[in-house]
């Protein structure tokens, strides 16, 4: 990582100065089909507005007087120091929004200074990435799709290619009715790719113990939704105790991602580091979920917007504009870093000032968007 993201090209910097501007540029660059496979969800779509109702239903309380002079928007994370506690979310078929795929996203996560996390059913693979962003903070996520042995072979592939952390997702053990995909008769790649699902279904805990024994780099769980989950992660000597709902992609009419947040904090308790997503596309986003207790903020379909608008340079660009919102929601919150936030900098109200939606963190979007 370098502070070299200043070298992006002019009309870059030009074209995107907010954030909803890789949302208007994404829509018309994506065709139909993979514009709804990324920004739809399950069914009634019920939890992917619940991810955004849980974000904008939460006000900040901010305190002032205060000298803020010092503050430092980064985080160290796996013996690496990031601008900004942000990790890119695995995408599935990141290759049909960017033609650099997982690739171009490594490289713009390692060239701005947060994590990347890449999907095994993303192209290109995990040596690719590894090569293509040799010093970013790259972690590889698997779904189960072989037997314990081809579990094993893909945790020692990792390591052994430089992966900071190694994660399964376990909110997969049935593919969700994406009812977007299905109308239009749409098959993604990444559902191509869904096969030996019988492998995820009957993935458990003694298989987590059995893991934890060969992974020598921190292992993480994502799709974790309960505080009963989160106690038993921890348990079992899950370093990463990732919430999150897969976006509102597979269980419909699941809670919003930040309203499980704090229960799965106190269920924890310290000894794991709390990772979520779930909606999140601005600062004050990212900021909510640190003041409640997250170590870390996965970015989806924020990230699939900035590299569908312009690739990894539009990427860096989107970074470079959200660490802008974060550190401004910082040093208005009166605090130098987020070891100083807690729950009493946000305040849950009852209701949203609009009606939540994948993109409604973009009002000037304006109608029909």
């Amino acid at each position: 990582m370098t502070d070299k993201q200043q070298d992006l090209p002019a009309e870059i910097i030009e074209k995107f100065q907010v954030l909803h501007e890789f949302a208007k540029a994404a829509k018309n660059n994506l065709n139909k089909n993979i514009y709804d496979y990324v920004f739809g969800g399950a069914e009634t779509e019920t939890t992917v507005k619940r991810n955004r109702m849980a974000i904008e239903t939460h006000a900040l309380r901010p305190r002032v007087m205060r000298d803020v002079s010092k503050m430092d928007a980064g985080v160290d994370r796996f013996g690496m120091r990031l601008k900004l506690p942000v990790c890119l979310a695995p995408i599935g078929s990141l290759q049909q929004i960017s033609s650099g795929g997982g690739a171009a996203a490594a490289s713009g996560a390692g060239r701005f200074g947060c994590a990347h996390m890449l999907s095994s059913v993303c192209e290109p693979g995990m040596d690719a990435v590894a090569e293509a962003a040799p010093d970013a903070c790259r972690v590889f996520q698997l779904y189960v799709r072989g037997d314990e042995d081809w579990v094993d072979d893909k945790v020692r592939q990792a390591q052994d290619l430089g992966y900071k952390a190694f994660a399964i997702t376990i909110d997969l053990d049935a593919y969700s009715r994406r009812e977007r995909d299905i109308s239009k008769r749409f098959v993604t790649a990444g559902r191509q790719a869904a096969v030996g699902e019988t492998h995820q279904a009957r993935f458990d805990w003694s298989d987590v113990d059995r893991i934890k024994k060969i992974c020598k780099i921190p292992f993480i769980l994502k799709g974790i939704a309960t505080a009963e989950d989160s106690k038993l992660a921890v348990e079992h000597g899950v370093d990463v105790v990732y919430v999150s709902n897969h976006g509102g992609r597979q269980l419909d009419h699941g809670r919003g991602g930040l309203d499980v947040l704090p229960e799965c904090v106190e269920a924890v308790n310290g000894q794991a580091q709390v990772w979520i997503d779930g909606g999140f596309m601005r600062g004050t986003d990212i900021v909510k979920a640190m003041a409640l207790g997250a170590d870390m903020v996965g970015l989806g379909r924020l990230q699939a917007l900035a590299l569908a608008a312009g690739g990894e340079d539009a990427l860096v660009r989107m970074l470079e504009i959200l660490e802008h919102e974060v550190r401004i929601a910082l040093m208005l919150l009166g605090v130098n870093g987020y070891d100083e936030l807690g729950p009493e900098y946000v305040y849950k109200e009852p209701l949203s000032v609009a009606d939540p939606h994948q993109f409604s963190g973009f009002p000037l979007l304006g109608e029909g968007y």
